[in-house]
């Protein structure tokens, strides 16, 4: 029997972070927890692992009476994890996929694994971030190919448009496995041409005085910067374009200023931060693939990597011990497990 000792931060209901240190825990009670989340009920669990519903439901209980938290709760026919047990799935997660890759090394299985993995990313992502962790992938696994689906609208994974998905929003359908990586952050820029030229505005009430790289021609990009307490109107837009990799070359080129993922900018050295006292606009990056792919090794591998290569901007830690929390959904009702 497989037993391991590590510590994981749970952040749940109204209590700040906790350190929980589990010493021994089973590892065949971690694995029916998680095929019970992903499968939303014991019956399901126990035909899919060759268990019984009470022995599924006695190594969840273990689980539960070790941390002293509730991992799930009942809603109609189905089992949904709490926050607590949102919390704890993202590391068993990783503890899954960790043991399944150290496997794969261990046999010289990933190099074998071929196949065709379509991603779907945003533009930015997909030509800034994703160029370098592809190279990695293709050294992991060489006989692997990725087809880059470059998109700013949600790809349907349920109609398999693409296999793996980064956005920018959480997925709620039920179909879909949704890991969140980590909140990123956006900030205002311009080149260091147009700087020297009209000077460097920093309060968001200079904004008024100087021209933006707009998104769309509807309103929307405005309200959202007008709601981001900048003094802005239509004439203040002297270009627009949706692409958004298109917009940033037009800032880069010195015609205005525009928004970029902080990560991104920081490292276009031709760009400088403005506006610098607006707070900067975070949102989410979330990585998303169909239920039934996940189990498909090739999918797995590439899902997996760009979980680790993801979880932290550039020169910070891979770890994101807030990211389980993040992604629990509104405050459930504490219940105990049913069985």
């Amino acid at each position: 029997m497989l037993r391991m000792q590590f510590s994981i931060r749970l952040r749940h209901f109204r209590i700040s972070t906790i350190r929980i240190r589990m010493d021994s825990l089973d590892w065949n009670q971690l694995r029916a927890f998680l095929h019970s989340a992903e499968a939303g009920s014991f019956s399901a669990t126990a035909r899919r692992l060759g268990l019984t519903q009470p022995t599924l439901s006695r190594q969840v209980a273990a689980i539960e009476q070790r941390l002293g938290v509730y991992l799930f709760e009942r809603v109609g026919k189905t089992l949904q994890p709490t926050r607590a047990g949102l919390a704890l799935l993202d590391h068993v997660r990783s503890m899954g996929a960790a043991a399944e890759e150290l496997k794969l090394a261990a046999s010289g299985q990933v190099q074998a694994v071929s196949g065709v993995v379509s991603v779907s990313a945003s533009d930015v992502v997909a030509a800034c971030l994703l160029p370098a962790l592809l190279v990695r992938l293709s050294e992991l696994a060489p006989a692997l190919r990725v087809e880059v689906i470059t998109t700013n609208s949600l790809s349907d994974l349920r109609r398999r448009e693409a296999d793996i998905a980064l956005r920018h929003v959480r997925p709620t359908e039920p179909e879909l496995i949704g890991r969140l990586l980590r909140e990123a952050t956006a900030g205002f820029y311009a080149s260091r041409g147009w700087v020297a030229r009209h000077g460097h505005p920093r309060r968001a009430a200079e904004a008024a005085g100087h021209r933006f790289i707009g998104s769309d021609r509807g309103g929307r990009y405005l309200n959202h910067l007008q709601a981001l307490g900048l003094p802005v109107e239509d004439q203040n837009f002297c270009a627009y374009s949706e692409n958004m990799a298109t917009a940033w070359a037009l800032v880069i080129q010195g015609l205005g200023i525009g928004v970029m993922m902080d990560e991104v900018a920081t490292a276009c050295p031709e760009v400088v931060r403005v506006l610098d006292e607006v707070p900067p606009v975070r949102f989410p990056i979330w990585l998303v693939t169909h239920r039934e792919l996940r189990t498909a090794r090739r999918i797995r591998i590439v899902f997996d990597l760009l979980a680790e290569a993801l979880s932290a901007p550039p020169g910070q830690a891979a770890m994101n011990e807030a990211g389980a929390d993040a992604m629990a959904p509104r405050p459930v009702r504490r219940a105990r497990t049913a069985r």
